[in-house]
């Protein structure tokens, strides 16, 4: 499907006040012209009135030898090309003077003081005419009538539009000019901030300046310079985490590569044999690590949140459980699993999330127990798995509780507890095989990832007290075990897996 054109700015902008300014022109025109004719019809209206009338005036001077004195006048005043004017000079009997074709009735009748005003057709033509009555003391009243050519009103308008639209057309085109001026110039910071981004690179990640930055714009940048230090806190966190990385996996492959060598060219069978078993050691160790750090890959947010489907708390930590068993037992250990909420295990405590992901915490949770109760309680080792259901700032939460009865975790070691590759110190003295220190920052960053939670606290006993939650789905949805209904809404925020001591 191909993807729209992507819209310009500025010629968005500059359609969008060009258009209405150019309208506005024009109906600006359209009124000029409109007021240019109705006052050109009222001045030449009033003309051809003023015309008649001074006619009518030298016929009732001239009395009685009108008919003898006024037809020079007449035609005198009349004679003008130009205007061609038309006129009529009539008694309603005879013709004292003018063009007797003129008629005497038209429409749109106005009266303007002494004088009617009409339209009529003469000679094929729609004239304009003022008619003027003059009463005699003997005999019919003389009609004076005065006409002239409606085109000529509408030269005379276009002469008054001309005059009216010429500068309107100038100031016009200085709007345009300083339409395209200022959305250029306010335009401008974002130029100026595309080229800022421009200059960053992947080792950079600087701010961008706001000095010059509008007010309008200042969201914008805020927001970019928000993701440029997110952006720039996880680089550094990845290139961290990579340095960690290759320096964790450097030694269990050099040893890999020690033990390999010392089996090559080993003479007794016996030592051949001990080094084939650090080996196989080192080989596990370096496997583990390979592991952990494909776990915490998964745990990072992005398409794990796609493949999240609803599934039964309580039945994923007994499952875990019993995956676990056998090596407990191996160790002399105690595991074993209670429900508190509902002892008999018959109602499932679903939530929504990755089950691959969360059997990881669980399993995570019970290797880290395992490593450190047998070296301090030779006899008695004892796991417990604890689900029961529990409810934080009105959201319905599952609570997986794993708690042994081992050494615990010293106060002072305890805020660093979940931090990537931090492992307890005197733990290589006392027998235990502390790992790379992956194991509880993934645990961590998969309950980021789930919206939950995981914190530490000593156990009655002395032990180790890991505490799991996670939301669990609305009870309208709780049988669904593929629906892909949004989490219940929270208070706290989606990305606070609180760690608490």
């Amino acid at each position: 499907m191909p993807q729209p054109a992507a819209n310009s700015l500025r010629r968005t902008l500059l359609r969008r006040l060009a258009a209405p300014l150019s309208l506005l022109a024009l109906m600006s025109g359209l009124i000029a012209y409109w007021l240019a004719w109705q006052y050109t019809q009222h001045v030449v209206d009033r003309s051809l009135a003023d015309l008649a009338t001074a006619i009518s005036k030298q016929i009732q001077i001239a009395g009685p030898d009108a008919p003898i004195t006024v037809p020079p006048l007449a035609q005198a005043m009349f004679s003008d090309p130009v205007e061609q004017l038309v006129y009529r000079i009539s008694d309603g009997e005879t013709e004292i003077a003018g063009d007797h074709n003129l008629p005497l009735q038209g429409t749109s009748v106005r009266r303007m003081h002494y004088a009617y005003v009409f339209e009529t057709q003469h000679d094929g033509v729609t004239v304009r005419v003022a008619q003027v009555r003059v009463d005699q003391p003997t005999g019919n009243p003389i009609v004076i009538e005065v006409g002239q050519p409606v085109h000529h009103r509408f030269r005379i308008a276009a002469e008054f539009l001309v005059a009216i639209m010429m500068p309107l057309l100038l100031l016009l085109l200085a709007g345009w000019v300083i339409v395209w001026r200022v959305v250029n110039q306010q335009l401008n910071p974002l130029t100026d901030l595309a080229d800022s981004l421009n200059r960053q690179t992947h080792t950079s990640l600087e701010p961008v300046d706001e000095t010059y930055v509008p007010v309008e714009i200042r969201p914008l940048t805020g927001a970019l310079n928000g993701l440029l230090d997110r952006l720039k806190t996880a680089l550094d966190g990845q290139r961290k985490f990579i340095a960690d990385a290759a320096h964790q996996l450097r030694t269990p492959l050099t040893a890999v590569k020690l033990h390999a060598e010392q089996a090559a060219i080993a003479r007794d069978p016996q030592q051949t044999l001990a080094a084939v078993r650090e080996l196989r050691a080192a080989a596990d160790r370096a496997v583990r690590l390979s592991n952990q750090l494909l776990s915490l890959a998964r745990a990072e947010p992005g398409e794990q949140a796609a493949r999240f489907v609803n599934m039964d708390i309580a039945a994923l930590a007994f499952d875990t459980g019993a995956e676990w068993v056998p090596r407990a037992l191996t160790f002399h250990v105690d595991l074993g699993f209670q429900r508190l909420d509902d002892p008999a295990n018959d109602h499932p405590l679903m939530a929504r999330g990755n089950p691959v992901l969360l059997h990881e915490v669980i399993a995570n949770l019970l290797d880290n127990a395992l490593k450190y109760v047998p070296p301090s309680r030779l006899d008695g080792g004892r796991i417990t798995v604890t689900v029961s259901q529990t409810v934080l700032n009105d959201v319905r939460m599952a609570e997986i509780v794993v708690e042994d009865n081992g050494p615990g975790v010293p106060r002072a070691q305890q805020a660093d507890l979940f931090k990537r590759f931090f492992r307890g110190d005197g733990q290589a003295e006392a027998g235990v095989d502390s790992g790379a220190g992956l194991g509880l920052a993934i645990v961590h960053d998969i309950m980021v990832l789930h919206r939950g939670s995981v914190h530490y606290e000593d156990a009655p006993e002395g032990g180790a007290r890991f505490i799991v939650r996670i939301p669990l789905v609305p009870l309208s949805v709780a049988g669904d075990t593929t629906t892909s209904e949004p989490w219940p809404t929270a208070k706290k925020t989606a990305h606070s897996a609180p760690v608490d001591m």
